[in-house]
């Protein structure tokens, strides 16, 4: 059984001599000189201007993760389109419980005002 293992382990044991290497090789070569200009935060290629931090709306992060929920949604329903004939209805009932769930929650949004983007 350990025989069987014996490739992978020979490979990570390589592959981990080649990373130290590289490593090693790199801080011996390589030049460090920090100056003033490297050290800066790049800014796309202009000057920092002004203060860092910069506030996003509260509702900027609520409809990101509405957009994130109803992605996964879609990504159960392919699959599930996918064997749909092979599921018969316990499938269709399951996907339209999964449905109705998230579409409550997707009302509820609408009436707390969370998707309008003022």
């Amino acid at each position: 059984m350990t025989a069987m293992y014996l490739p992978v382990l020979l490979y990570l044991v390589i592959t981990m001599a080649v990373m130290g290497a590289i490593i090693l090789v790199s801080k011996r070569i390589g030049t460090r000189k920090a100056t003033r200009q490297k050290m800066m935060p790049y800014e796309c290629g202009m000057d920092p201007i002004g203060t860092l931090e910069i506030h996003f709306p509260v509702k900027f992060y609520v409809l990101a993760m509405v957009f994130i929920i109803f992605d996964i949604e879609t990504v159960f329903l392919y699959p599930w389109g996918v064997i749909f004939r092979d599921l018969g209805w316990f499938g269709f009932v399951e996907m339209l419980v999964f449905t109705v769930v998230l579409l409550i929650g997707l009302v509820y949004l609408y009436r707390k005002g969370a998707l309008e983007w003022d």
